[in-house]
């Protein structure tokens, strides 16, 4: 286990100092100096040589953050690191994943070749918003599933009559495979949608009558999608609705949209850090699957024997 070393940026020390804790090791010791003007400086404060680094930094917010982290790969690179891991739970620019329309940027494809530039040999990082973005690295790249760590929680709800289902068409797979797992029905949400972070009309495909209705999406921001979701199956019949979503984002009215719902709860992991409070908002650990994880790569054993789904 000495081989190698884990540090954090300063968004995700949190989850960091668990991953550690998990992991049985104290925490890399990075020095982050910041100027009166924003900028700042990254100096490792003990020898990286020929080690493996792991390096934890969520993109959230996001500007900062990955400038933060591209940094620390940069001057890991240079103290001759023997790999370097970027290890990132919340992938923030995962949403611009292509020319959906005419003259936009490919967001994820330009992060992913900085972060290719800057040096790292891995990646790890959980619930792309698609699975094919690994394409855009070419380095390897292990994409973690947040379902680890959902799929015994929803288990231990004992809920009767369960259907799954998912707030917007584009989540269908990951909703499905949970759908599999339990052996229950899958409901799908169609929405349009005018412009980002605004719903204009939505519908319910499929039977939602007396059941207990889990939504399933990769990241919750506004709230808006997944509020008008659990409202409609409410008005459609549901027993009751409780949504799962990988990636706590929760921007402007989010909190406050989920309280004035008729969701349940609202079940998350701790790759971003939540500090509005919500009643309704629960968050569940991913340190130990990512500690797991990491201590896979540094053994060479394999990783997709954590999946459940």
């Amino acid at each position: 286990m000495s081989s190698f070393l884990v540090f954090s940026g300063t968004a995700t020390r949190y989850l960091t100092e668990k991953i550690c804790a998990s992991l049985g090791i104290e925490m890399g010791k990075v020095n982050i100096t910041r100027f009166a003007d924003g900028e700042f400086s990254v100096c490792y404060d003990e020898t990286v040589r020929g080690r493996d680094v792991f390096l934890v930094q969520s993109t959230f917010p996001n500007s900062d953050n990955l400038m933060e982290l591209l940094l620390m790969i940069d001057a890991a690179k240079r103290a001759s690191a023997r790999s370097i891991n970027a290890v990132i739970p919340y992938f923030g620019w995962a949403r611009q994943d292509r020319k959906d329309q005419p003259r936009v940027a490919i967001g994820a494809k330009l992060v992913a070749d900085m972060l290719s530039v800057a040096g790292i040999t891995r990646l790890i990082t959980m619930d792309l918003h698609a699975d094919q973005e690994q394409g855009f690295f070419n380095v390897p790249v292990d994409h973690l599933y947040a379902s680890s760590v959902m799929v015994p929680y929803v288990e231990s709800l004992h809920l009767d009559n369960l259907v799954i289902a998912t707030p917007d068409v584009g989540g269908s797979k990951r909703a499905s495979a949970y759908s599999k797992y339990f052996g229950c029905p899958l409901v799908l949400c169609n929405k349009t949608r005018p412009r980002p972070n605004e719903v204009a009309s939505m519908q319910i495909i499929g039977d939602v009558t007396d059941a207990n209705v889990v939504l399933v999406d990769d990241m919750v921001d506004t709230a808006g999608t997944i509020t008008k979701a659990a409202d409609l199956m409410m008005a459609n019949g549901a027993r009751s609705v409780r949504a799962i979503a990988s990636h706590c984002v929760m921007s402007g009215p989010a909190s406050e949209r989920v309280q004035a719902s008729q969701l349940t709860e609202i079940v998350f992991t701790d790759s971003i850090p939540y500090a509005n409070r919500c009643a309704k908002v629960k968050q569940i650990t991913i340190a130990d699957l990512i500690a797991e994880t990491i201590r896979r790569v540094v053994d060479n054993q394999s990783i997709s024997s954590q999946y459940l789904l």
